[in-house]
């Protein structure tokens, strides 16, 4: 499929879409699922909720969310790749399922490239190093100093899966400031969050949609985020470019993925779909407040984004020394 803009999606409008109508579960009482790959509670769960909400209207149909939680969102990818291809399901995702799993495990049980087709990107965002209402830094140089006089410069840091980029990043940190931080890895951000909020964990590193909205409450602090740039949803809290650490430019992305062999009437009908509800002001917004910068992707811009997010992953985990488990 060619690429598409984003003028295109939107003027395409509704009389476009209702090509795709009859395999986008659009009539007859039929069901769109919406597979999440992480527990309820969870940033990719809220905004899976969020979008299947606006693209209820779009689309004409029930539309269902499920949770299919475990191993870093890889259940849920299983599930899709055995999912019948005729449109009525589609999975949401960020990098980690999608680009990194397949980098770190011998044996996934799916490969992106041939058992899904991207249907549509909508936005990036940025991983943050967060403590715990207990843990007394404000600041990343205060949390420096209090891990190296508590601990003798030896902690853990809670991450939402194991080998995940998280994980990396906390091994990236614990090099670059000379520290024995070890990650403790979770069955996604929700319990993670539990165990922060609860003080049984001193720091995490997650997405900014995993920690914003106890950020906001004053429940947990983000300390700093990945990247060059500071957030807009998080305008005072620098980032690790501010303090010297690079090589993260990369941005993390989301989007949703359908069984490979899924018809292009599908996939083009969804995207469209997918276009307007981004185009919704109150969408926009809301995805802003979660801490994501909506980036509205075609099948095709989607499919380039994971690639080049997957090469630029193979050489840090490479370099590493990480073995595939």
């Amino acid at each position: 499929m060619p690429p598409m803009n984003r003028r295109h999606f939107i003027a395409a409008g509704t009389a476009a879409a209702t090509l795709g109508l009859p395999a986008l579960a659009r009539a007859q009482g039929r069901t769109l699922r919406i597979l999440v790959g992480f527990p309820p509670g969870g940033g990719t769960d809220a905004i899976a909720r969020l979008l299947g909400e606006a693209l209820k209207a779009e689309l004409g149909a029930t539309v269902v969310v499920e949770n299919k939680a475990g191993a870093g969102g890889q259940l849920a990818a299983q599930a899709l790749k055995a999912a019948a291809p005729d449109g009525n399901t589609v999975f949401i995702s960020h990098d980690h399922t999608i680009s990194v799993l397949p980098l770190v495990s011998k044996t996934p049980g799916f490969e992106p490239a041939k058992d899904f087709v991207p249907v549509g990107g909508f936005a990036s965002f940025v991983n943050a190093f967060a403590v715990s209402p207990g843990t007394p830094a404000r600041t990343m140089d205060e949390y420096l100093a209090w891990i190296r006089s508590v601990g003798n410069g030896k902690g853990t840091v809670g991450v939402p899966a194991p080998a995940s980029t998280p994980e990396f990043l906390v091994k990236v940190l614990a090099e670059r400031y000379k520290l024995d931080l070890v990650p403790v890895p979770y069955r996604g951000s929700a319990p993670m969050m539990g165990d922060m909020l609860g003080n049984q964990i001193a720091a995490g590193v997650g997405s900014v949609p995993d920690f914003i909205e106890n950020q906001r409450a004053g429940r947990l602090r983000v300390l700093a985020v990945l990247g060059r740039a500071r957030q807009a949803a998080l305008p005072d809290v620098p980032s690790f470019g501010e303090m010297g650490l690079t090589g993260f430019d990369d941005l993390p992305y989301y989007g949703f993925w359908a069984p490979a062999g899924t018809p292009a009437a599908a996939v083009e009908g969804f995207s469209q779909a997918l276009a307007r509800a981004m185009a919704q002001p109150a969408v926009r917004e809301r995805l802003a407040q979660l801490g994501l910068t909506v980036d509205v992707m075609s099948p095709a811009q989607l499919a380039a984004r994971e690639q080049a997010y997957t090469r630029s992953w193979a050489g840090i985990i490479q370099r590493s020394g990480f073995q595939p488990q």
